[in-house]
C-alpha cells in the first residue's frame, strides 16, 4: 500500500494577545494536500530549536513557506534592520540550520517567498532589505488596499532559464506570476543556480543541483495552485519527489 508523503512545514512564532502561538498559512497546507496529495506536518519554531535529527529523517519533504516576517539582517551582513520591519528570530533559528540538514539528508525541498530568502541566506547569500529602494529595481510589493484576489493576482512576467526545472514544467520561456515581497536576493548563495528573473533582473527562483528536488521561488504558487497549470505543475513535481523518497524509506 502506497504511503502518503509526509511534508514538514516550519511554522511562524506569533504573539496573539497574551499568548504565543505557532502559525502556518492555510494556503500552503491546502496546496500540499490539493493538488500535491501530501500530508503537511507543522514543525514548531521553538526556542531553543527542536533537534533536527529528531524529525527530519521521518519526513518525505520540506516546504519552507512565506510569512509576514523577514529574516533578521544580522544573519547576512552588518546592515541594520529598517524601522517597523517584522522579525521572527525563533523561525530564523529553526529554518536556517534546517536548510543544511535537508541538503545533507537529500530531503526534497520547496521554498516560497521568505523560504527562498532563508535558503539563500543559509547558503551564504545576501538580501536587498527594500528592493523598491534599489536603483533600477521595480516595486515588487502588493497593494494592500486592494481586495485579496487582486493582491494575489498575476502582475509581471518572469523569464525562465533555458533547460531549467521551471522551464520544463512550464514548457515555455516566460510565465506571469504574482508578486508580494519587499525583499529579494542581492548576492546568490553557494551552489544555487538562478531559475528565473523578473524584468528588472531580480532573481525570482533558484535551484540546487546535484541532489534531491530543491527549488525555491519568490512568488506565491500556493495561491489557488489547483487553478493555475504552471503553479500546479510545481507542486506536482515536488509531490513526485516526495513520493519517491517515501517509497524508498522503510
Amino acid at each position: 500500500m502506497r504511503r502518503i508523503p509526509l511534508v514538514g512545514v516550519p511554522s511562524d512564532s506569533r504573539q496573539i494577545g497574551p499568548h504565543p502561538f505557532q502559525a502556518v498559512g492555510e494556503k500552503y497546507l491546502r496546496a500540499l494536500v490539493d493538488p500535491g496529495g501530501m500530508l503537511p506536518l507543522a514543525i514548531p519554531s521553538l526556542h531553543p530549536p527542536l533537534p533536527v535529527a529528531d524529525y527530519l529523517d521521518a519526513l518525505d519533504g520540506l516546504l519552507l513557506p512565506g510569512s509576514p516576517s523577514n529574516i533578521e539582517p544580522h544573519h547576512y551582513g552588518n546592515e541594520p534592520s529598517w524601522d517597523g520591519n517584522l522579525h521572527d528570530p525563533a523561525r530564523d533559528a529553526n529554518t536556517l540550520p534546517l536548510v543544511h540538514a535537508a541538503i545533507e539528508r537529500r530531503v526534497p525541498v520547496l521554498a516560497i517567498c521568505r523560504g527562498l530568502q532563508e535558503i539563500n541566506v543559509a547558503l551564504g547569500g545576501t538580501l536587498h532589505q527594500r528592493v523598491h529602494e534599489v536603483g533600477g529595481m521595480h516595486d515588487h510589493r502588493e497593494d494592500k488596499q486592494l481586495d485579496i484576489e487582486l493582491q494575489y493576482g498575476p502582475v509581471h512576467d518572469i523569464r525562465l532559464s533555458e533547460n531549467g526545472l521551471l522551464h520544463r514544467i512550464a514548457g515555455r520561456d516566460t510565465v506571469r506570476v504574482n508578486s508580494l515581497h519587499g525583499q529579494g536576493i542581492r548576492d546568490l548563495g553557494r551552489g544555487l543556480v538562478a531559475e528565473a528573473h523578473a524584468p528588472d533582473g531580480l532573481i525570482e527562483a533558484v535551484r540546487l543541483d546535484g541532489g534531491a528536488f530543491f527549488l525555491a521561488v519568490q512568488w506565491h504558487p500556493e495561491w489557488r495552485a489547483h487553478e493555475n497549470p504552471f503553479n500546479r505543475g510545481i507542486f506536482e513535481a515536488f509531490a513526485a519527489a516526495c513520493r519517491e523518497r517515501a517509497a524508498q524509506r522503510p
